[in-house]
């Protein structure tokens, strides 16, 4: 799914399924426990507490939260595998080793790594490949890695274009696996290393062909060779041929008279994803990498893939992770990994566009790909027909290669919005998923993408100058998008300005409805600032809407200026009364929260009253809406009592926004009682509505003011930006932290013609403070258009 990369890594699905069926067969039943994710209190999946009943083990990925804890999480078990980048680790584990991660509040998740079996003449053309192929577009100077069972590398159709390989194979005798590396080790890299027709592959005939099939579809060339398919998609593209599956000869793991067959564990592909990024980090131009596996059944996103962080890291360097959708034929899921949100998921048609009988589709679904009879290469030097998901899914890493080579300087994002604008739609019940169309995304200018939604605002600034006429009135716009409902009970107004009289100076608030708010009345005060802060009940006025603030000089004789105003809804979310905390006992309390898409915010800011005869017996935490929960308060038992009246700062970023938030307020000792009295919740979103003019060839800058946080920003600090300019291109947006540390926020691109920004980003800016003056600096690197800052947004 094309979707923001949202959040961080947390518990998963095990491992995956192969998504090609040979030609003729049925689809394949779905076997795997894995559903649409509903978060869970314990990070351990309950399956795993069955198995290590009495001496039993189990092999697990750990997820912590950040590499510093892998250490420690680490010593309840025997190390299974390690990972360069991630905070993961692969365990073997009994109970007591469960039960000690499932206490350490260091660890995200705990799931299982689970091996799982695997689930073009004509077809080239019909994506429009053919005109491609004209047109001199093959994919040349870009690499697309597939991760599978091994490649032939010495294949006539691959014409050895295989460049770099290497094999993550799992060796665990516990587990009844045993590595396919060619060497016999767990980790192989270099010429051979994934060459299916060396090494343990070789002795297993077709349990091994699956992973040169796909190579083939996506970058198979034909040319000169007697019986062959005419060429892949991306017949000019590099090959990076990686090896993530394993031996097993058990029947009861590969069924009745099935085995020896290749399975792949979760930690095998997750190693593999891996070794693509530090091949891009390291210049290798990868463009995408397939996936043609899948497991379990999402008809949402699945947030806690253990895939979902490298898949994520992936497309941040510009390479799209390509899934199957799975041959399941579920009418409103996909197979996991193509339910993580920054994959791109594929589905399966049939050469006149029907819908493949076997393939999964629904709104998770990104695109459409020919995958039934499809005729590729398979070890031995020959070829076969295959059909499946994991046969389409190719198709598309190849046309991104394609788009690749291209246009080297558009985005990834850029490159998948041309495949979806240009598809041809395929309908179905509830969706319509657009069928791969190549030479359709060659032409022309990059699509308009479509605008993002603008987040939702807690703070509205409007800094531009208004002089104040002698003996006059002026009204400073505030324009309100998307708060439902009234305004707060004390909404905060700040003003800036000067007067040389300002006792004659009248200011008054005019909210949407036309109601009138008194701010300040006349006096006999001299010359001087204007700045003040005033607070409104305006809770019968709606909150969306244009606001007003009214100056108004009274009397001849001085004049001045309005620099800013800003509206502050102080308390989205708020309840109040008087609420019994049980002697000892939990108190539950609970706010709904709606209005917002993704994500809670990295500073969530949470007021909480109450009295206590002995305050030192509170103990006070959040839960999110998925469960997740967040410490506010530790008991302190030498604490007396009195009243509590704070602000607690929360990195809520791993739970939904919306949803029902509870606030738990336990008292851990009898002999004293006390009350719950108020708490609310507050989504710091600061937008500042101000226009500026972009310069041609020049830069500006536009601020946000931050105070009242203590300690850094966000790792995931957001950004909305909405701006025209001519050339879109020509415009590069940085964020500046109140230090002046700069991050990019938008790089320019000379082949980028559009001419509108209505976008979310997304900044590490973890080591930054959070309090102080933020800019977003946007300058214009190239002569001969202008355009606008229309407004920005931080959300915190």
């Amino acid at each position: 799914m094309t979707r923001p990369i949202r959040g961080i890594i947390a518990a998963a699905a095990a491992a995956l399924v192969f998504t090609a069926i040979p030609a003729g067969a049925s689809p394949m039943p779905d076997t795997s426990p894995t559903s649409a994710s509903a978060a869970q209190h314990d990070p351990v999946d309950a399956s795993l507490r069955a198995k290590t009943r009495g001496d039993g083990t189990v092999r697990v990925n750990v997820v912590t939260k950040n590499r510093a804890d892998l250490p420690d999480a680490a010593t309840v078990g025997k190390k299974m595998q390690s990972f360069d980048k991630l905070p993961l680790v692969t365990l073997r584990v009994d109970k007591g080793g469960l039960d000690k991660l499932a206490a350490n509040p260091r660890v995200v998740s705990i799931t299982e790594d689970t091996p799982v079996p695997p689930t073009l003449d004509q077809s080239v053309p019909l994506i429009g490949g053919d005109k491609a192929y004209a047109a001199g577009k093959t994919g040349a100077g870009t690499s697309i890695a597939i991760l599978d069972t091994g490649v032939a590398t010495k294949h006539p159709f691959l014409g050895n274009r295989v460049k770099t390989e290497a094999c993550f194979s799992v060796d665990d005798a516990t587990s009844g696996a045993t590595s396919l590396c060619p060497d016999g080790t767990t980790e192989q890299e270099g010429a051979g290393s994934a060459d299916s027709e060396s090494g343990p592959c070789a002795t297993m005939g077709d349990a091994c062909s699956h992973g040169t099939h796909v190579a083939g579809i996506a970058a198979g060339d034909g040319t000169g060779i007697s019986g062959a398919p005419a060429h892949g998609v991306a017949p000019g593209a590099d090959i990076i041929a990686i090896q993530v599956f394993s031996r097993f000869d058990d029947d009861t793991v590969c069924g009745d008279g099935a085995s020896p067959c290749a399975l792949s564990f979760t930690s095998s592909q997750i190693k593999g994803l891996e070794k693509v990024s530090e091949l891009k980090a390291a210049g290798t131009n990868v463009a995408a990498v397939n996936l043609s596996l899948g497991a379990g059944h999402w008809t949402s996103e699945c947030t806690s893939d253990p895939r979902k962080l490298i898949i994520d890291n992936l497309l941040t360097q510009g390479v799209a992770t390509v899934v199957a959708a799975g041959n399941n034929g579920y009418a409103d899921a996909v197979t996991a990994p193509g339910c993580v949100s920054s994959a791109v998921t594929v589905g399966a048609t049939t050469d006149d566009d029907e819908l493949a009988s076997f393939t999964n589709r629904g709104l998770l679904l990104d695109y459409f790909a020919p995958g039934t009879a499809i005729v590729s290469s398979v070890p031995g030097g020959t070829y076969a027909s295959m059909n499946g998901t994991s046969m389409a899914t190719p198709h598309v890493a190849g046309a991104l290669a394609i788009l690749r080579q291209a246009f080297p300087h558009e985005s990834m994002a850029d490159l998948e919005a041309r495949l979806t604008n240009t598809g041809k739609p395929i309908t179905y019940t509830g969706a319509t998923t657009p069928r791969i169309d190549i030479g359709q995304a060659l032409g022309g200018s990059a699509p308009e993408p479509a605008p993002d939604p603008k987040p939702r605002p807690t703070k509205v600034i409007n800094e531009k100058h208004y002089s104040i006429p002698d003996v006059g009135t002026i009204e400073a716009p505030i324009t309100v998008d998307g708060v439902p409902g009234t305004a707060s009970r004390s909404m905060k107004v700040a003003v800036t300005g000067t007067h040389n009289s300002r006792g004659q100076v009248r200011i008054d608030l005019v909210a949407p409805d036309g109601q009138t708010y008194p701010l300040k009345p006349l006096s006999t005060d001299g010359s001087g600032a204007l700045d003040a802060s005033y607070f409104v009940d305006a809770s019968t006025a709606a909150a969306s809407g244009t606001w007003k603030l009214v100056v108004q000089d009274t009397a001849a004789g001085a004049t001045g200026t309005l620099t800013s105003w800003s509206l502050l809804f102080a308390n989205s979310f708020e309840k109040t009364g008087s609420y019994l905390i049980p002697d000892p006992g939990t108190l539950t309390s609970q706010i709904t929260v709606d209005g917002f898409t993704g994500k809670a915010p990295g500073a969530m800011r949470v007021h909480i009253g109450a009295t206590h005869e002995w305050l030192g017996d509170l103990k006070i935490d959040l839960v999110g809406p998925d469960g997740h929960t967040y410490p506010l308060r530790a008991a302190s038992p030498t604490e007396a009592g009195g009243t509590l009246d704070t602000t607690y700062t929360v990195d809520a970023s791993a739970s939904p926004a919306d949803g029902t938030w509870k606030l738990l307020v336990q008292d851990i000792d009898g002999g004293s009682r006390g009350f719950l009295t108020a708490w609310s919740l507050a989504f710091p979103s600061n937008e500042n509505q101000t226009s500026h003019a972009i310069p041609d060839s020049g830069s500006v800058d536009s601020p946000i003011s931050i105070s009242g946080f203590s300690g850094n920003a966000s790792k995931e600090l957001k950004i909305h930006v909405e701006a025209r300019h001519e050339r879109r291109g020509d415009l590069k947006i940085q964020l500046l932290d109140p230090n002046g540390k700069a991050y990019l926020v938008k790089a320019d691109s000379a082949e980028d013609t559009g001419q509108t920004i209505r976008k979310n980003y997304t900044v590490d800016a973890g080591t930054s403070p959070a309090s102080g003056t933020w800019k977003l600096h946007v300058e214009d690197v190239s002569a001969g258009s202008t355009g606008t800052i229309d407004s920005w947004t931080l959300t915190f």
